[in-house]
């Protein structure tokens, strides 16, 4: 290939869902490289931190979001070469594919060579990189589609999530390719997008995430008499309203899941003859999971603990000390919060850490207190998540403005627009309250728990 990619070269994609970025996916698994997807949303300050950790050597964007990547480039010596796609000029990546041969034999690449470099915010704000290897790509496809979803050749595949989300990769590429099955990448997945297109493409399993499904529900009376069967929930816990909501509204019974970066896909899940409201499911078979408790011992029926994981998928993070805490003794501790019921139902609690799950995206509260520091009024700041009955939760800032500035509601509007144009938009404070001072230990830590009690 003209860009001089080898076999384990670190390859950023970025683009909307959309058949090129799919493409893109592909010829780099096909080339023995690593691919590094990321999600649309990401500015130029999270690029960096993306292509500084992974080693970004070669990208391939999607011409329309080339400016945050442009700007992440220039102060990122380690990224050698980009091509545009969706680019009609003499320079865009179409015009290159046009001038290869289309013979292509595969790199002969072992299952236990990394493939993809998935990132996952932490509770410092920091992204860690999930490695998986070409083995990892498949077993997600033997376990939970065959177990839950029980998809057919016939069917047509649906959804918001991201390519860069390994929700998204499995869900509307991996597992319907993998059975012979039709996808349908939609740019765009708002409430009204999305009915449209089902009704346009006539889909038959949908993927999104508990908050899209409760938007939807209002505008979802056209779907009950549609090709749509199957529609699958993960990415943040699954209220038992919403699941009622949206049976109501379509009189399908949602699939729901948990799953994890880390792990690439869903692990524990119910199909919709053995949904349990308010319950995420049984485990998958394939994987065994466990509730532990703060001695590393399997807590008692109804005992909440940490959930532990293990089977054919784990973490590997890429150069991350915090390996040692997601992984003991062959477990993967996801940090959930969850108990057992007696019928073997995994019932969801809670994060066991500072990370805050809002619409399904995970956003880390250092990195949007990183991002109110740098505004000139803020003094300090502390952010949490609070509980919201549609997104489950939201971010909310503490806010200590520096001497001079009034905390008004324009403040407050001012700061959010200002996080919205630093970071990812979805990581503002949707609630901002201003305060004389912090919690904070005699050596200067905040004390979020002091946070949460006064929320």
């Amino acid at each position: 290939m003209s860009l001089g990619i080898v076999p384990g070269n670190r390859v950023l994609l970025r683009a909307p869902n959309n058949p090129m970025m799919a493409a893109c996916w592909f010829a780099v698994m096909k080339v023995g490289a690593v691919a590094t997807a990321t999600m649309p949303l990401l500015r130029a300050k999270e690029l960096k931190h993306v292509i500084a950790k992974a080693k970004i050597s070669h990208a391939l964007c999607d011409l329309r979001l080339a400016e945050e990547l442009k700007l992440a480039a220039a102060e990122s010596p380690e990224l050698k070469h980009i091509r545009w796609f969706n680019d009609p000029s003499a320079d865009g990546l179409e015009a290159a594919m046009a001038k290869q041969s289309a013979e292509f034999r595969n790199v002969d690449t072992a299952r236990d060579d990394t493939c993809i470099l998935a990132f996952t915010s932490g509770t410092t704000g920091q992204p860690k990189a999930t490695m998986h290897f070409h083995r990892d790509v498949i077993a997600p496809c033997v376990c939970w589609p065959p177990h839950v979803l029980r998809p057919t050749p016939d069917d047509i595949f649906m959804g918001t999530p991201p390519l860069a989300f390994t929700f998204g990769l499995g869900g509307l590429l991996l597992f319907p390719l993998h059975i012979g099955a039709s996808t349908v990448l939609l740019e765009q997945g708002a409430p009204q997008d999305l009915v449209d297109a089902v009704l346009k493409y006539k889909a038959t399993i949908l993927f999104t995430a508990p908050t899209s499904y409760r938007a939807i529900a209002a505008i979802a009376g056209p779907l009950r008499t549609s090709t749509l069967r199957k529609c699958v929930s993960a990415g943040e816990a699954l209220p038992a309203a919403t699941r009622a909501l949206w049976k109501e509204a379509t009189g399908i019974e949602m699939i729901d899941g948990i799953g994890a970066t880390e792990l690439m896909h869903i692990f524990i899940s119910a199909d919709e003859k053995d949904a349990l409201p308010g319950a995420t499911g049984k485990v998958v078979p394939g994987y065994v999971a466990c509730i532990m408790d703060d001695e590393g011992k399997p807590a008692k029926t109804g005992e909440i603990g940490k959930l532990a994981v293990k089977g054919p998928t784990g973490c590997r993070y890429l150069a991350d000390e915090r390996q040692a805490s997601y992984v003991r003794n062959g477990w993967n501790y996801t940090g959930d919060a969850y108990a057992l019921d007696a019928d073997g139902y995994f019932h969801y609690h809670s994060r066991t850490d500072d990370m805050i799950i809002s619409a399904g995206y995970n956003i880390a509260g250092p990195e949007v207190e990183d991002a109110l520091l740098r505004h000139p009024k803020v003094a300090e700041c502390g952010v949490i998540g609070v509980p919201d009955d549609e997104r489950g939760q939201v971010v909310k800032a503490f806010v200590v403005l520096r001497a001079g500035n009034e905390a008004s509601p324009e403040t407050a509007k001012e700061l959010q627009d200002y996080v919205k144009q630093s970071i990812a938009p979805y990581k503002y404070p949707r609630q901002v309250e201003f305060v004389a001072s912090l919690p904070r230990t005699e050596t200067g830590k905040l004390q979020r728990f002091r946070l949460r009690a006064q929320k």
